[in-house]
Order: C-alpha cells, then structure tokens, then sequence
C-alpha cells in the first residue's frame, strides 16, 4: 500500500520552528539590539501565536501603526481589527510598555534624594510609561529632601481639582512630608500650561499649605518634553522653589 506524503501544513510547522529557533538562539547570543523593529514584534508574538509565521503579521501590524511604539500605544480595540491578531495577541502587546513602566520604578525603587526640577522629572517620566490618558502625580519630600511618595493621585482632566485635592493633603499628612511636587501629562504632546493648569496648582498649593506642607513646582510632560513652572517663574510669588 502506498503510504501518503506529509501534510503540507507539517512541512510549513517544522519550517517555522527552525526560523523561531534561530530567532530566539540570536536574541541569546546578541540580544534585541540585533533585531529590526518588525523582527521584536516578530518575536514576541511567539507567545501568544505558539505555531505558524507571525513575520507577516508583525509587517502588517508595522503598517497600520507605522512604528513598534505606535504598535504598542494603538488602542486595544484597535488591535482586535487586525487580521491575525486574536484577544491575547492583543494582551500581550497592551502589556508590553506598562510591564517597561513596573520593571524601571522596580530597578529605581531606592530611596533617592531630589534637589533640583531635572531630578524630579527624571522620576515623574517613569510614571507616564505606556499611559494614554491624563494623570495627576504627586511626589512627596522629607526634611532632607529624600523621596518618600511618587504615585498617581488622579486619573483624569487635571483641572478635577477637588476630585483629588483632598487624596494629595491626606497623603501629606500621613507620610508627614516637608514638602510636595506636583505633576502631570498632557496625552496631546504639548506641555505649555493651560488656564486650568495654573488654577489647579494655585488650589493645590493653599490646601498644602493649610498643612504646612509647601509646593515646591507643577512639572507638566507632553511626551518627551516637560515645563516646569517655578522655573517659568508663573507662580514665583507663591511656588517656594527648590
């Protein structure tokens, strides 16, 4: 009896299993700063596509988003419209900057001390990795100017002042802080203070000082960039500067 050939679909698996395999035995050997783009994206759909090629569907993804960053910040809904990605697909890729987010707060978890507005920024940008929407952030400053809080109290329009005013005097009293800094990130890229900015950081500034706890600076992001106001000098009447 004539035995039958293989399926093709076998020949097409142990194809894909040698390229995964040399892929994964590259990123061992030279890590990820020897791949494209489209070869990460690649790669990492391994995990949630377990056989077949995910080239053609890092490439299409690359396309509609035009960037690995692009891929990553593409809403979730997004994604699911993209032929070949399935809800863990999806997952998996939402997860990626928020997962970048966890692992540098971790490796900086220390206790630092933070004297001037560049130090500070430093900290609060760690705070805004793979977030789309507006977040209010206070940082919180003992006697030696060593950090002792930086989370998110707010996530929404900035100007919801008493949505979180109330959270940010709390958390002054009970960490017993010397002083406070303010901030948070305009999702359109522009950091130049609104109206509603500077009358939030005025409301801020009297209910901490109700408590004895001063405002040292409202540091603002628009993606990459930031303003600081006490170094615009906007509120240098009231803002006790670093």
């Amino acid at each position: 009896m004539k035995t039958e050939k293989a399926p093709e679909k076998s020949t097409s698996y142990q194809l894909h299993a040698g390229h995964r395999k040399r892929m994964q035995d590259r990123f061992l050997n030279k890590g990820i700063d020897s791949f494209e783009s489209h070869e990460v994206l690649e790669m990492l759909l391994f995990f949630s596509i377990p056989r077949g090629d995910t080239n053609e569907l890092a490439h299409r993804l690359m396309d509609q988003f035009g960037s690995l960053s692009g891929v990553f910040h593409a809403p979730y809904e997004e994604l699911l419209n993209i032929k070949g990605v399935g809800r863990v697909s999806a997952l998996l890729i939402k997860m990626i900057p928020q997962l970048c987010r966890v692992y540098y707060e971790d490796c900086h978890k220390e206790k630092v001390r933070v004297f001037e507005v560049e130090q500070a920024a430093d900290i609060f940008r760690r705070k805004y990795i793979g977030r789309a929407n507006e977040v209010v952030v206070l940082m919180l400053l003992d006697s030696q100017c060593r950090l002792i809080l930086c989370d998110v109290v707010n996530e929404g329009a900035v100007n919801t002042v008493p949505v979180y005013v109330r959270r940010i005097v709390e958390l002054a009293v009970r960490y017993n802080a010397s002083a406070a800094i303010l901030s948070h990130n305009h999702p359109s890229g522009n950091p130049v203070p609104s109206k509603g900015d500077i009358e939030s950081t005025i409301s801020v500034f009297h209910a901490l000082k109700a408590v004895n706890v001063p405002l040292r600076d409202h540091i603002i992001f628009g993606d990459q960039d930031y303003l600081s106001l006490s170094h615009l000098g906007i509120l240098k009447d009231i803002m006790e500067p670093f």
